[in-house]
């Protein structure tokens, strides 16, 4: 089934929730390993092409998979789950969805400050709007970064409470989000 029913996501919302997480874990990573990366590393141009470009289609999945939530809306919370869990997953999930579009939004600052386009993956161009306020990549790149680790931190987070919910609370949280029916 294509579409979330009232029980259980369906295979789009599932493939793009896992293709959205794969992306973030790895972005994350890159990054990382990115900063440490000298002039004369065999890295230092293509690593951050990868990255931006990555980015970018990130941003485009976004885009569909909230198109895709508005269009097929997700399952109703458990009966048995408490309200403060209910409200803190809605929180969480907002501030997963915003991190991301800050992660985005700083990302093309820092990558567009010179006025030069993104390339991504030489297929497309995303156009540069400049420098659009004074230290703009240096302002940018510590949103990046502090948003980086905060949005990694909530996402491991969010997996811990979904592993919580399949073992210790022994529901169907985390099967619904494989597709699964209860």
């Amino acid at each position: 089934m294509l579409k979330n029913s009232s029980s259980h996501y369906g295979v789009v919302s599932v493939v793009l929730h896992w293709l959205v997480a794969v992306t973030v874990f790895g972005l994350f990573a890159a990054g990382f390993w990115m900063v440490d990366l000298s002039y004369y590393s065999e890295w230092y141009r293509t690593a951050p092409h990868w990255h931006k470009s990555t980015g970018i289609l990130l941003a485009i999945v976004m885009l569909l998979r909230l198109l895709w939530r508005w269009l097929s809306p997700p399952p109703q919370a458990l009966a048995t789950h408490r309200s403060w869990e209910k409200k803190t997953s809605a929180v969480v999930q907002c501030c997963l969805y915003l991190g991301i579009l800050l992660l985005v939004i700083s990302g093309y600052l820092i990558s567009t400050e010179d006025g030069r386009p993104i390339a991504v993956f030489d297929w497309f161009e995303v156009p540069a709007l400049g420098a659009l306020f004074t230290n703009q990549a240096d302002i940018a790149g510590l949103v990046h970064e502090y948003v980086a680790y905060s949005l990694i931190a909530l996402a491991v987070l969010h997996g811990m409470a979904a592993l919580k919910h399949h073992y210790i609370d022994k529901d169907h949280t985390l099967k619904r989000m494989f597709g699964r029916k209860p």
